[in-house]
């Protein structure tokens, strides 16, 4: 985590803009309690490298496609493009379709969705669009699922930048989620207080935005209880900035996004080199 944050304070460079990104929170109830889908990145990936996350990236144009916003369940908002793109990367990412057929309420079954691989290779090569699978399938995306979680942007110093939304969203009770071996090379449920220990003893590499969300996921013992804190609590952007104090130098995120913690302290300067 403080590897992470040691990197809001080392580039000089003039800014980029941030990039528009989104990621889904899959949770589950297990049998100790409240468990969260992860997937490790591939070690070539030029952001995280190595890390465990949440699945999710970059929007894509296709994201913006308005054919494809009509075939969408849910609020046509300004966040109808970010729950389109954390869907569209579930299913490349790990294989999770969260999406409807045009006559049922109910989410397609896993055996639906196992006869559904090859869009998702098609997809994630771009040879097809969602659009394309949506209608060649005659399905909807089932947004209205998607619950807003956290909103964070990454700081100016950062050399790579994201303005990424962050949704829960409870697993599909008989779809099977696994890890795409591109992007990502491993998956696990994991529940969020074993992550945190992860983290801290160097067990697993979990970066500090990521970390930050599985503490405040923490919290719910429970799928129904962390849905309904998330409907509940209003969504506060983060984004960290670095302060001086007389002890040294902190990571500073807004007390009121709700996170247990709201600084962290950073190694002394002549680490960061």
């Amino acid at each position: 985590m403080l590897l992470h944050a040691k990197r809001l304070l080392k580039s000089e460079q003039s800014p980029p803009a941030p990039l528009p990104a989104a990621t889904v929170l899959i949770v589950r109830d297990g049998e100790n309690g409240l468990e969260l889908f992860m997937v490790r990145r591939h070690h070539q990936i030029d952001f995280a490298s190595g890390a465990l996350v949440f699945p999710g990236g970059k929007t894509d144009p296709q994201d913006e496609d308005r054919r494809l916003h009509l075939l969408c369940d849910g609020p046509e908002d300004d966040l109808c493009v970010y729950r389109i793109a954390a869907i569209r990367e579930a299913f490349e990412e790990c294989g999770v379709l969260l999406a409807r057929t045009a006559d049922d309420q109910a989410l397609v079954s896993g055996d639906h969705v196992a006869e559904l691989d090859a869009w998702r290779n098609r997809i994630h090569k771009g040879e097809a669009s969602l659009h394309d699978l949506l209608t060649g399938e005659h399905l909807r995306l089932a947004c209205d699922l998607l619950i807003e979680f956290a909103h964070w942007v990454t700081p100016p110093l950062m050399p790579k930048r994201f303005d990424t939304w962050f949704f829960l969203v409870p697993a599909p009770r008989d779809q099977l989620l696994i890890h795409d071996g591109h992007e990502s090379v491993d998956s696990v449920w994991i529940r969020p207080d074993d992550a945190i220990r992860a983290a801290k003893d160097g067990t697993h590499t979990i970066i500090f935005p990521t970390l930050c969300n599985i503490e405040k996921l923490a919290v719910s013992n429970s799928v129904d209880d962390a849905l309904d804190r998330a409907r509940h609590s209003p969504v506060v952007e983060v984004l960290p900035r670095s302060e001086k104090r007389e002890d040294g130098t902190y990571l500073v995120i807004p007390e009121e996004a709700g996170y247990p913690v709201s600084c962290v302290k950073l190694p002394e300067r002549q680490e960061l080199t």
